[in-house]
């Protein structure tokens, strides 16, 4: 599905951010991607994004050869993914519905379709109850959950998260990746670049290390050489398990009163038609208004 095949990115003040950089990464695969900062994770976002390309080699993603990609059709390949921001990149005078609704909005879905599908999704995260809300009203993690909705609501084949933990508190970072596990059990490829190694050896998922714009590990954590960090920074506690607060919504219950929560089953339901709806629209949402003009005029924006 994913292939950087010998990729070089030298930028024009003689960076050199990526050397001879070799990745295969399978449908259905759950990848971290790990680095200290200047190890080239953001060049390599760039470039499975299409922001930039490749000074040598090639990049195929789905079919699309990103280097030889002519203008008017990046926009319609980025539908193929769905993009989880650290900095939510929401709209801020819209509500949690609106902004998820806007991803389907975007490429030109029916209101009854996005009237079905957003609470639908908007309930997968657990903000039911917030939907009215506007983002300066929810907190960082709710912001974050916001952004993940958005970027499952139109059934993107690839999900890419961008140090999607890194404004959220350590429960939260949990959840967030647990949130991502449930998805990819389903058949969505899930690629996530974080700095949170001590989160990653809590995870069994391949992992990538780049160091100096080159590949120096690929494998199990077991196998990975993730450098020792100290778990300071994350200060992770786990004081209730993550997947009984995801089966529970995320309802999360004031510990001076105790209220007696109803367990309910995860919502499968969901997570499978997100995959195997084929009629589902899919966006690529960050600055998208050249796909929102073009398909105001039935056609490609240049």
């Amino acid at each position: 599905m994913i292939d950087f095949k010998n990729v070089s990115k030298v930028y024009d003040n003689g960076t050199k951010a990526l050397h001879n950089v070799n990745i295969h990464i399978d449908k259905g695969e759950f990848v971290f991607v790990v680095g200290a900062s200047g190890a080239g994770k953001s060049t390599f976002l760039k470039l499975m994004m299409r922001e930039e390309v490749p000074s040598s080699g090639s990049i195929i993603i789905k079919d699309y050869n990103l280097g030889e990609m002519k203008k008017r059709k990046i926009p319609y390949f980025r539908r193929n993914l769905g993009i989880v921001f650290q900095d939510f990149r929401l709209i801020p005078n819209m509500t949690v519905y609106d902004n998820v609704a806007f991803a389907m909005r975007v490429v030109g879905a029916r209101e009854k379709d996005i009237r079905k599908r957003v609470p639908y999704v908007i309930n997968i995260v657990g903000l039911s109850q917030k939907a009215r809300c506007y983002p300066n009203e929810l907190s960082g993690g709710e912001q974050q959950r916001v952004a993940l909705a958005r970027a499952l609501v139109n059934n993107a084949d690839i999900i890419i998260a961008d140090e999607p933990t890194g404004n959220v508190d350590p429960q939260m970072s949990l959840e967030i990746v647990e949130l991502l596990k449930r998805l990819n059990e389903t058949g969505t490829t899930v690629i996530m670049v974080t700095h949170a190694h001590d989160l990653v050896r809590r995870f069994d998922n391949r992992v990538i290390v780049l160091d100096g714009g080159e590949i120096v590990s690929d494998g199990a954590v077991e196998s990975s050489g993730i450098p020792v960090q100290p778990s300071s920074h994350l200060n992770i506690e786990v004081k209730k398990p993550v997947e009984n607060k995801i089966n529970q919504k995320f309802i999360s219950v004031p510990e001076e009163k105790p209220v007696e929560v109803k367990e309910t089953e995860p919502d499968t339901d969901f997570l499978n038609a997100i995959v195997s709806d084929t009629d589902t629209y899919r966006i690529y949402v960050e600055d998208d208004e050249t796909a929102a003009t073009a398909n105001e005029k039935g056609g490609d924006a240049e």
